[in-house]
């Protein structure tokens, strides 16, 4: 740590109504200060909170408690990354923030994004973790965790429970947390609760994040998620906005590799179409094994269309039976894998309904963005299926159009395709 010196002069801390709900769980006797590091670091800032009777010296104050979400412990100490030698080839420090960081999924997630595992052991981050009121005290807990978890690469950390303050100048947005079906619940009524929620973070995205931020849904139904959250965000291109499909195009390679005997590495092309639901279509037409096309692997014709696709379709809920809750784990490991999961469906080449969130086959550019690919091959089953995704993705589009701006919600869903453990 920095050698430092106090400045001697000193006020406390001024308060928005927004942040009382957050501090006096967290900080009720803390004050804020600020710490000027000695001639040798004279670039370095470090903001800290601490006990008066920690330390006892007055507090200087702080910016605008508005303009930054509360940080959390040693993530206070922010050094220039310019001045330490050790980080001077370190690329320029970006902003990620987690919706329902503190659930089990972000739980095996931000410790991938904090080791540098996703991002690359030269790219600093900024983690901005957005809980609720119920799970501030959980979302603590995984800050503590962070902090002992002595990532080099992990620079702050800052928790809240307002998306207006997480989400400022977010250049990631991954968003978790959603309601999860209960017994009984309609899957209209699951619309429209996790609507709401995504429409708010939408509209706070679309004020406060980066004009290019890129946002992966995971919250389910996560398909008509994204799609609320981009009708909700303007100002951010809508090809930014991408829903989990990664999870079940991995699960979909396992299953041709158990199939054909080989290793996974050995699959590839495999790509998911449609909505996140049991209308999914795993396709098998234009996915490879060991770069052969796989009905030439896997001549068992049958097999593909009934039991893989059912398989595929249906993974979520077997792990649920036998686990007892949803997967967490490998859908972090998704996430990793998520961008160039899924995209939006206008301008697409394959004859999809514009206006939805479909997943598609895309390959990464490398920089964030993507593109379509189009040397796709069609046959009937396939085009059978993915109208049958497509007619539902449009059935629940109709349902929410109150969310998206697009006038009075019909709700004219068809069969129930949602597994109430995960969505």
């Amino acid at each position: 740590m920095a050698v430092t010196q106090f400045n001697p002069t000193c006020s406390k801390t001024h308060l928005h109504s927004s942040q009382l709900p957050f501090l006096s769980r967290t900080l009720p006797r803390h004050r804020h200060c600020t710490i000027a590091p000695l001639h040798r670091t004279q670039q370095a800032r470090i903001c800290c909170s601490v006990a008066p009777n920690e330390v006892q010296v007055p507090a200087v104050k702080t910016s605008d408690p508005k303009s930054k979400p509360e940080c959390y412990g040693v993530f206070c100490l922010t050094y220039d990354l310019r001045a330490e030698e050790e980080t001077r080839s370190w690329k320029k420090l970006i902003n990620i923030a987690v919706s329902g960081a503190a659930g089990m999924i972000a739980n095996h997630l931000l410790f991938k994004l904090a080791s540098g595992e996703v991002f690359g052991p030269d790219q600093p981050i900024a983690l901005k973790l957005l809980g609720s009121e119920r799970s501030i005290q959980a979302l603590e807990g995984v800050a503590m965790e962070l902090e002992d978890s002595l990532f080099p690469l992990l620079r702050e950390v800052s928790i809240g429970i307002d998306p207006y303050e997480v989400f400022q100048d977010a250049e990631w947005a991954l968003l978790i947390g959603a309601k999860p079906r209960g017994p009984g619940m309609e899957r209209a009524d699951l619309l429209d609760i996790n609507g709401q929620i995504y429409a708010a973070q939408g509209r706070a995205l679309n004020a406060v994040a980066s004009r290019n931020v890129k946002v992966i849904v995971v919250g389910n139904p996560c398909n008509t998620n994204a799609l609320i959250c981009l009708k909700n965000a303007p100002n951010i291109p809508a090809k930014n906005f991408h829903a989990l499909t990664r999870l079940d195009e991995n699960r979909a390679k396992c299953q041709l590799a158990l199939k054909a005997g080989v290793f996974y590495d050995k699959v590839s092309n495999v790509t998911i179409w449609g909505n996140h639901s049991t209308t999914q279509v795993p396709d098998f037409l234009n996915a490879r094994i060991d770069g052969l096309p796989v009905k030439e692997v896997v001549k068992d014709q049958k097999w593909l269309e009934e039991e893989f696709t059912e398989k595929v379709q249906k993974r979520g809920g077997a792990l649920i039976q036998k686990w007892g809750r949803s997967s967490a784990a490998s859908t972090s490991v998704s996430i990793v894998d998520a961008i160039r999961s899924l995209v939006y469906s206008d301008g697409n080449p394959y004859g999809i309904a514009e206006g939805i969130v479909f997943s598609m086959p895309c390959r990464s550019k490398g920089d964030g963005d993507y593109e379509l690919v189009k040397d796709v091959i069609f046959d009937d089953y396939l085009q059978q299926r993915i109208a049958k995704t497509e007619a539902e993705l449009l059935a629940e589009k109709r349902c929410v159009a109150h969310l998206t701006g697009e006038g009075i919600a019909v709700c004219d869903l068809p069969g129930d395709t949602m597994l109430p453990g995960e969505m």
